[in-house]
């Protein structure tokens, strides 16, 4: 225990030592958060939209001012000619073109189908697909607003008249915000990128600066000189931890429903898992460009597979098998399942039993990959 602790200090003076690595420790982690933040949402907001209006009719601006006040589109000048609209979407000036034809109040007053054109830039699959949606049901709840005024005019409108209403409700995200969704995950994505690259180094570093030479000297043990060396990382990211947490709740007023202890515990388990890995990485390579790039290679399908980005479910059946075996999968699982619902280890057993599992398994690989030996 004794050469443990001076493993311990030894490790903690030379992080000391080194500013570049406090820096990339406890100041990168919130930078990334903050623009991760803001920048991984699905949501559709301001997309710029052109509408040509060959009507000028009360209900072609009608329709025209329902667009704009929505907070999903943007209005553009779609100029005097509807070709124009065409040529806005290939400069990329809009994404959406809507095109009101002549003759669009006068179908409305007959009741007769009054037809709008919709030109899309589907460069950008997503966007395209969820602004069109968007500005469908615009369409369509202003047809129901033409109908029913067209209704009363003719008399033809009681208040006996059938209808059928719903009333959606949403748990857990409300208002259905990506940033409530999005930001427990950059939690989990920002710890597994530091840690991995940081115990990636642990090794080669001492090889390359040639101490390692020194460490092989000395009565200490394997077990010793790899947990020494994971200790202080492993404390400064559960810092890391308690920092993001604390932006993620107090910065982007994220909810969180859950066990502030479990989400530290399963966080201590995960930088197990990453520590882990990173070691089994530090301990294979000779050089650290060699290491940082074996550690690029597995971060990179870490985050794509474990559905961060993509749904899993979406995924072809091969990989959603692979999935099983990425321990981010799971610690996102809990750690959105912590703040989105508020669930605890009751539901969440099945995914902490994988964790610490995985956990062991990668810190025993690693203890295993490594030789006291040059």
């Amino acid at each position: 225990m004794e050469r443990l602790r001076h493993v311990i200090k030894k490790e903690f003076i030379q992080i000391r030592r080194d500013p570049m690595t406090i820096r990339l420790m406890m100041v990168a982690p919130i930078i990334q958060l903050i623009m991760f933040g803001y920048a991984a949402t699905n949501d559709v907001r301001n997309v710029a939209i052109a509408v040509y209006d060959g009507d000028r009719s009360a209900d072609s601006r009608l329709l025209i001012e329902e667009i704009a006040h929505s907070h999903y589109f943007r209005l553009v000048p779609a100029g005097d000619d509807p070709r124009d609209l065409e040529g806005l979407l290939l400069a990329g000036r809009a994404k959406i073109g809507v095109h009101i034809p002549r003759g669009f109040h006068r179908h409305i007053a007959r009741g007769e189908p009054a037809q709008v054109g919709i030109l899309v830039d589907g460069t950008d699959a997503s966007t395209a697909g969820v602004a069109t949606g968007y500005l469908s049901g615009i369409l369509r709840a202003r047809a129901l607003r033409f109908r029913l005024r067209q209704a009363r005019s003719d008399g033809t409108f009681t208040s006996q008249m059938p209808g059928l209403t719903a009333e959606p409700r949403v748990w857990f995200n409300e208002e259905l915000k990506s940033v409530n969704y999005m930001v427990p995950g950059v939690f989990g994505m920002i710890l597994l990128v530091l840690t991995v690259n940081l115990g990636s180094l642990a090794i080669v570093r001492e090889r390359e600066t040639g101490t390692l030479e020194q460490l092989m000297v000395t009565p200490l043990k394997s077990v010793e000189l790899l947990v020494g060396k994971m200790i202080p990382f492993g404390l400064l990211a559960l810092l890391d931890s308690c920092f993001i947490f604390l932006v993620a709740i107090g910065w982007f007023k994220v909810p969180f429903r859950g066990s502030i202890i479990l989400l530290l515990g399963m966080a201590a388990v995960f930088l197990v898992n990453n520590l882990g890995l990173g070691l089994l990485i530090s301990a294979v390579s000779r050089t650290q460009q060699e290491a940082q790039l074996v550690a690029f290679l597995l971060i990179m399908p870490s985050v794509l597979l474990s559905g961060f980005m993509f749904p899993i479910q979406n995924m072809p059946k091969v990989i959603q098998y692979l999935t099983y075996a990425i321990p981010f999968r799971y610690f996102l699982e809990i750690v959105r399942g912590l703040f989105l619902k508020g669930v605890g280890g009751f539901v969440l057993w099945p995914q902490m039993l994988a964790l610490t599992l995985m956990g062991a398994l990668l810190l025993g690989a690693g203890i295993a990959a490594f030789r006291k030996r040059l």
